[in-house]
């Protein structure tokens, strides 16, 4: 074997739920040697960014990767809420985190993505980090106002509807 690591691709786990992998940097570590509370919602982005919208020519996304946002787009989608749980400081690895993402809810116009962050399956010590949920709203980039969710948003997402996450210690 050669030593170097592999980050397994995205999927759909037997758990209903979509994995992302996520490489942790350098740089997302503070002072005390662990991930920055700030920089958690940085790799929560990059997942979301990852899981929905769609890829760029020549690259592989999950089927749920169906978002073109922007300006150019005519639509975007704005964060209304987000809320974080840490539960152990996440130290630095070679292995990616495997970010489990589902949905809590699917509304008219937002969505409520529910996170869990593990260590990768592959990792020497398993733990979940953090339980996450951000709550986006679907807006027309030219007026401001929410737009509906499409079927073909719906079809795509609904496969991955959950249970919302209850957070343990409010």
């Amino acid at each position: 074997m050669s030593g170097r690591v592999t980050a397994s691709l995205e999927r759909i786990g037997e758990d209903g739920r979509l994995h992302i992998p996520i490489q942790l940097r350098w740089g997302d570590l503070d002072a005390f040697n662990h991930v920055n509370n700030t920089a958690m919602l940085k790799l929560l982005e990059e997942a979301r960014v990852r899981a929905f919208w769609k890829p760029a020519p020549g690259e592989s996304a999950p089927p749920t990767a169906i978002l073109d946002s922007g300006l150019s787009f005519g639509m975007l989608t704005l964060i209304a809420r987000q809320e974080i749980e840490y539960l152990a400081p996440v130290p630095y690895q070679r292995h990616p985190l495997d970010i489990q993402m589902w949905f809590g809810k699917l509304g008219g116009s937002s969505l409520e993505v529910c996170y869990e962050v593990h260590a990768d399956a592959a990792a020497e010590q398993q733990a979940l980090y953090a339980r996450a949920t951000t709550v986006m709203v679907l807006v027309d980039a030219a007026s401001g106002r929410p737009v509906r969710l499409t079927p073909e948003m719906r079809t795509a997402w609904e496969p991955l509807v959950g249970e919302p996450l209850t957070y343990r210690r409010r």
